[in-house]
C-alpha cells in the first residue's frame, strides 16, 4: 500500500522543500485505498453497514468510542447484522473483551428464524481464562467454531488486549484465524461436518450451516464487545 502513494508523497515534500528521506506516514485504509476488492464495513466512524438482527434500524446499545463499535448494554435485540449478504468471503476484523467476556461473529446467516445461530457458524469471542465457557473444553474458547470444532487457546491474547480475527469462506471450505494463526479449519456439508454438528448444541437445527450466503453477524446479547477495523472482501 505504502509503494501506491509514495511517489504522490514525495513529490510534495519536494515542492513543500521538506527531505524526501523522510518516511511518509502509513495512510489509514479507507474503501478508496483499499480499491474495490475490499468494502469498509466500519471504520471508526459509521454504523450504516450494519443494522439490527429482522430490525429496520442499529440494535440498541451500540455507540462508537475512540473508533471502536462498542456493545455497552447487551440485550436479546443487540445481535446486528450486515446490511448486505454475502457467499464467499474474506471478513477481517479486531476484537477486545473485557474480564469474563463472551461474543461472536457468524456468517451465512437467515433472518427467517429467531435468532442468527439458528442458521450461522459461529467464531467464539472468549475471555479464555475468566468466561465458564472455557471449563467446557476448546471448541468454546476464543477463535473455535462454537461447539463444533476446537480452536488453539494459546492463540488468543491477555483479556483486554486487541485480537485480529478472520473467517475465510470459499464455497463449502472454511478457515478460522485468530492473531495471525489459523486455528480452526473444516468443510460445511460433509459427512464429517454433519456428525460434528449432530454431536453439538445444534443437532436440532436442520439449516445450521446450511444456507449457501446470508449476513454477516456480531453478538450483542451476552456481555460487552469492542469491535474495529471490519472489512470484507468478496471472493
Amino acid at each position: 500500500m505504502a509503494r501506491r502513494f509514495m511517489p504522490l508523497l514525495l513529490l510534495a515534500a519536494a515542492a513543500c522543500g521538506g527531505s524526501p528521506d523522510t518516511p511518509a506516514p502509513e495512510p489509514t485504509p479507507t474503501s478508496a485505498t483499499l480499491g474495490t476488492d475490499w468494502i469498509v464495513l466500519f471504520d471508526g466512524t459509521s454504523m450504516d453497514a450494519f443494522r439490527g438482527f429482522d430490525q429496520d434500524g442499529m440494535a440498541p446499545g451500540w455507540e462508537i468510542v475512540d473508533g471502536a463499535l462498542h456493545q455497552a448494554r447487551p440485550s436479546g435485540e443487540g445481535d446486528i447484522v450486515t446490511r448486505e449478504r454475502f457467499r464467499d468471503f474474506d471478513l477481517e476484523f479486531e476484537w477486545r473483551l473485557e474480564a469474563g467476556g463472551n461474543s461472536g461473529v457468524m456468517f451465512r446467516v437467515s433472518e427467517d428464524h429467531d435468532h442468527p445461530w439458528v442458521t450461522g457458524p459461529e467464531y467464539q469471542l472468549l475471555d479464555n481464562d475468566g468466561h465458564p465457557d472455557r471449563l467446557e473444553g476448546p471448541d468454546r474458547m476464543a477463535g473455535a467454531n462454537y461447539d463444533v470444532h476446537p480452536t488453539d487457546p494459546a492463540a488468543v491474547r491477555p483479556v483486554g488486549e486487541w485480537n485480529s480475527g478472520r473467517i475465510l469462506v470459499q464455497g463449502t471450505h472454511v478457515e478460522h484465524w485468530l492473531n495471525g494463526v489459523k486455528v480452526v479449519e473444516y468443510e460445511l456439508m460433509t459427512p464429517d461436518w454433519d456428525a460434528a454438528v449432530a454431536a453439538s448444541k445444534w443437532a436440532d437445527n436442520p439449516d445450521y450451516g446450511r444456507e449457501p450466503e446470508g449476513h454477516i453477524a456480531f453478538q450483542g446479547d451476552h456481555e460487552p464487545v469492542w469491535l474495529r477495523n471490519i472489512r470484507i472482501k468478496p471472493l
